[in-house]
């Protein structure tokens, strides 16, 4: 029998890439969950990923006149999802797959915003791995 480095160095570099992929995987979270206050108000959102959706339901008791929610990059930035064309308590919208492996992978990068009518991101708060209770 002939010692094949090569061939070593190849299998072991198989596993060490099964073993990363398995980690990533492991760090995935298909239930995120976000508190969110501001302006007095307080309200908490949970979010399922999967099969490209991104389903939501909010608890936001008094919160009035909400117009719109959405997922922002960091804690100012951009739009990333929105969550509904208006804001309803609860749905599911089509996500891209990219998108929803960023939020599973990292949900702390994102946070949720929800305006009203008199102040865009009223309530606001970071996203987290798990489910989020009032």
């Amino acid at each position: 029998m002939t010692f094949r480095p090569a061939a070593v160095l190849t299998a072991t570099g198989a596993a060490i890439a099964l073993m990363a992929a398995g980690a990533s995987a492991a760090m995935m979270h298909t239930k995120l969950g976000a508190r969110l206050s501001g302006m007095g108000d307080h309200a908490t959102v949970n979010l399922t990923a999967g099969s490209g959706k991104l389903c939501w339901a909010f608890d936001a008791p008094s919160v009035k006149s909400a117009t719109r929610a959405t997922i922002r990059t960091g804690s100012k930035g951009p739009v990333l999802v929105e969550l509904g064309m208006h804001y309803t308590k609860s749905g599911c919208a089509k996500v891209a797959a990219m998108t929803l492996d960023h939020l599973e992978t990292r949900p702390a990068a994102y946070s949720v915003w929800i305006d009203t009518k008199g102040h865009p991101g009223d309530l606001r708060g970071k996203l987290f791995a798990g489910t989020a209770k009032m």
